[in-house]
């Protein structure tokens, strides 16, 4: 008598899955509030920014979702190379006159009648995918300088030449970390990591010193009261928001910093209008609500067999957790402000349809633990 493990058809993980419609609901209500205020003046109505989050980013982020959610999941390893290349092409494609949209000298997106996409989101799931084919390809390599640590790097590099071209340094910073930190899961050497590290340091000099607005971003942060007027305005004025909410907040809907005050309100710095209507309790809930998802994923990626899953459930859950942790940083000047959105928060479609795509791909992987499997007689 033999005994095999037989699949079993099985429900995602459930204490993630409330946390993901807790993170999305509680976002859509921040929106609603942080931008009623531009969105009334900009556009006479209240809820037009919160509408359109709405319409794109969780409607769009249901149907990419949906679509990884049933997707066979060796199906995505086959996909993997072609999910990268279109991607890429798609980063150029925002060059192209007529299609590709610029702004500020920078050209991020691409639009599409009265729709806009930013190439660099889907990047972002993209790398994370081919990451996690992969190492599972080379997985007894990646301790190695020449098969394992060089390709990587010029995997890193040709994926950060395409965003520096735009330039998106902060979207370049979420994908090289995470990037790193599924390398280091997949079994590299502490030294290749932290050589990495360093090299990556001494990029971002070179691109801060050769591009002045990167280090205005750098005096704020190390001085933000050398030009409270200036440069350091909107870390200022974060701070002021956070510390005026106190312990518990001036109320939901009563933010003053949002009234014009604070820049990017209800985009990179919405976690300062949370902060100043919540409080204390409302931030340090958010964080605690993005350290259970990452728990949550990290389980999910320890509990999968097989390996490409087990590298991709990493990835997704990283790819999350680092935008968040990046983006509180800079908000409560712990870093420098990045320009990175709040995951589920700030107001972008294309960055909460990837963030949604990205946790249902995730819950589709806790269908598929071990923890799934029983054992049959035979």
């Amino acid at each position: 008598m033999t005994r095999k493990t037989q699949k079993i058809p099985a429900d995602p993980d459930k204490p993630l899955l409330v946390t993901i419609l807790i993170l999305t609901i509680f976002g859509l209500v921040i929106l609603a509030s942080a931008s009623s205020a531009i969105s009334q003046v900009e556009h006479g109505n209240p809820y037009y920014f919160v509408s359109r989050q709405i319409a794109l980013g969780i409607g769009g982020g249901i149907l990419l979702g949906g679509l990884l959610f049933i997707l066979p999941h060796q199906l995505l390893k086959t996909l993997a190379i072609p999910g990268l290349m279109g991607a890429l092409a798609a980063m150029l494609a925002v060059f192209i006159p007529g299609i590709g949209l610029g702004s500020g000298g920078a050209h991020r997106w691409i639009g599409l009648g009265p729709i806009t996409v930013q190439p660099a989101e889907i990047l972002k799931i993209a790398v994370v995918i081919y990451l996690a084919a992969w190492f599972t390809q080379r997985k007894d390599s990646t301790i190695s300088f020449r098969e394992g640590y060089l390709p990587f790097l010029g995997i890193v590099g040709l994926v950060g030449f395409f965003l520096i071209l735009q330039p998106d340094i902060s979207s370049l910073g979420v994908i090289a970390f995470t990037a790193l930190a599924m390398y280091f899961a997949a079994g590299a050497r502490i030294h290749y990591v932290a050589t990495t590290v360093m090299m990556g340091m001494g990029a971002l000099l070179l691109l801060i010193r050769i591009a002045p607005y990167r280090v205005n971003r750098i005096l704020a942060f190390l001085n933000p009261g050398s030009d409270p007027l200036g440069i350091g305005w909107q870390v200022n004025q974060a701070m002021l928001a956070i510390g005026s909410g106190g312990l518990f907040g001036r109320g939901l809907g009563f933010s003053r910093e949002k009234l014009f005050w604070l820049p990017e309100a209800f985009g990179d710095t919405i976690f300062a209008v949370l902060s100043e209507e919540l409080g204390f309790i409302g931030g340090i809930t958010v964080i605690g609500l993005f350290i259970f998802l990452g728990w949550r994923g990290l389980r999910i990626a320890r509990s999968l067999k097989d390996p490409f899953l087990s590298n991709l459930a990493f990835g997704l859950t990283f790819l999350i957790l680092i935008q968040a942790f990046l983006n509180i940083s800079g908000v409560v000047a712990l870093l420098p402000l990045m320009g990175i959105t709040l995951p589920f928060f700030s107001y972008g479609s294309s960055s909460l349809a990837i963030t949604i795509g990205a946790a249902m791909l995730l819950l589709s992987l806790s269908r598929a633990t071990h923890k799934n499997l029983i054992p049959t007689q035979k």
